[in-house]
């Protein structure tokens, strides 16, 4: 294949995605999308992310359980598949910043409906805390988060 295709993924001046990640054996486009943010931890990265750019240790903060180690893994992944961008300032200490791409920002209406999803199911069907938009500061999750009306 022609390696400067570029894909029809919903947004404009979308960065060029690795085709390891287009490839699904099924054909199947949701495998095709979980393979690029399925997983326990980057869903949350990425629903940490929507807020604006984050540093390593604020996304270590804000995502209870995760390890540096897999936070590290996830955002790499997140980086090769053009979802995440990561920019280090030439500074001393040196500081890094990750932020979404134009294509991670095309998985805000995604990433709320999974966050809509699991709260209606965690209150008629789950029994386990209840869910909320707060994270483990009382911070809200969702501060200027709105989905766009088509």
């Amino acid at each position: 294949m022609n390696a400067d295709r570029r894909y029809d993924l919903g947004v404009q001046n979308c960065s060029e995605v690795p085709m390891k990640r287009l490839n699904s054996k099924s054909g199947c486009a949701v495998e095709v999308t979980l393979s690029v943010m399925g997983g326990t931890w980057k869903p949350i990265i990425l629903f940490q992310l929507l807020h604006g750019k984050k540093r390593f240790g604020e996304l270590s903060r804000a995502i209870p359980g995760i390890t540096q180690r897999m936070l590290t893994l996830q955002l790499r992944e997140l980086e090769e598949a053009g979802i995440v961008e990561r920019t280090v300032y030439a500074e001393v200490p040196p500081r890094v910043d990750y932020a979404l791409t134009e294509l991670g920002r095309s998985l805000q209406p995604v990433l709320i409906a999974m966050r809509n999803w699991g709260i209606a199911y965690s209150q008629n069907f789950a029994q386990s805390e209840p869910m909320h938009d707060a994270d483990q500061n009382g911070a809200s999750c969702l501060p200027e988060l709105k989905q766009k009306q088509a």
